[in-house]
């Protein structure tokens, strides 16, 4: 642990021209006091620090030392690439690993290029669970992406239903999709059995084995996911409804329903009426679903089918009647 930690106090110092003991103390996490053990320490293996006296002081290296600790292992490397998401980084136990990565990346940059990684980040951050949703990471997370980063299979057990299904499985590739992690895996068994995705907060136990599983180098994970979303969006639209929509409601119909199944309605229906609405036979997960979705389009919607969701919406504006009764009296 001290070893990583002053190899990471070289390269914070010689990707900036000095830093105070407080910075380096919240860079390393450490106290200011460990920063001045560890400034000695280095400076006694014949690292070149220098220590700046004053309240402007600081420490710096001298001599323009260059430090060649700059080879970035696989798992450095591996994170950086993933440097932009750092809530994943962390979630998946590898945020230390890309922080070593980009110092390393920073110290082989020439001076004018070192404050690149600052600058990005004060112009880009991405933020990917949904709005008014407090995602917590699942507890099993970080076994699972070190199988997935090693190719080892793993015996895993979660819930199904009502109870639980216990898997062996070679792990592909992590999805981080609105905030909720998914594992795609290939169950393992003679000749290779099929791709399927996991919940992994549906995980109770991972072992995770010694044995190495051969990768099929074939595999893409971005397609994979893609075909897989699509057809679980599809599988869930199981019921139909017919809605005469306004101009106001066509135009909103994407913002409260499955977007594509909106755009694919409105592309086969015909033209709009008398009085400019427009017919749709819209795909739907249920008529509960549905009546949820639809209500807030107000009444820039009318369902026309099935009765029964007619009947749904009729009672609504029955009841909305009721508690505005009188307002356009007065």
């Amino acid at each position: 642990m001290r070893a990583a930690r002053l190899i990471k106090m070289v390269l914070l110092l010689q990707s900036r021209p000095s830093m105070t003991a407080a910075e380096l103390a919240r860079e390393l996490e450490v106290s200011e006091r460990t920063v001045t053990r560890d400034a000695q320490a280095l400076s006694e293996a014949g690292v070149p620090v220098y220590a700046d006296r004053g309240r402007a002081g600081g420490y710096r290296l001298i001599g323009g030392y260059r430090t060649r600790l700059t080879g970035l292992a696989r798992s450095e490397a591996e994170a950086l690439f993933l440097s932009g998401v750092p809530g994943a980084l962390r979630e998946m136990g590898l945020e230390d690993a890309a922080s070593a990565a980009r110092l390393k990346v920073s110290a082989a940059l020439l001076p004018s290029l070192r404050d690149a990684s600052r600058t990005a980040a004060q112009r880009f951050h991405l933020d990917a669970p949904n709005w008014f949703t407090e995602p917590k990471a699942p507890g099993l997370l970080p076994a699972v992406a070190d199988a997935v980063w090693d190719d080892r299979r793993v015996t895993a057990r979660y819930r199904k239903g009502d109870g639980e299904v216990e898997r062996e499985l070679e792990p592909y590739g992590l999805v981080l999709k609105a905030g909720v992690w998914y594992l795609c895996a290939r169950v393992a068994g003679p000749g290779g059995g099929a791709y399927r995705v996991y919940r992994i907060d549906r995980f109770t136990a991972v072992d995770v084995s010694a044995d190495r599983f051969p990768r099929d180098e074939e595999f893409d994970l971005p397609g994979f996911w893609e075909e897989q979303a699509e057809q679980f969006a599809r599988s869930i639209l199981r019921a139909e409804v017919v809605v005469r929509l306004s101009v106001d409601g066509v135009r909103r119909l994407p913002y409260v329903v499955d977007p594509a199944s909106a755009r694919e309605a409105l592309a086969a229906a015909g033209s709009p009426d008398g009085d400019g609405w427009l017919t749709v036979t819209l795909p739907v997960e249920s008529e509960k679903v549905a009546h949820s979705q639809l209500t807030g389009l107000g009444p820039e919607a009318e369902v026309l089918a099935p009765e029964s969701l007619r009947r749904r919406f009729a009672d609504d504006a029955a009841r909305l009647a009721r508690l505005y009764d009188g307002l356009n009296g007065t």
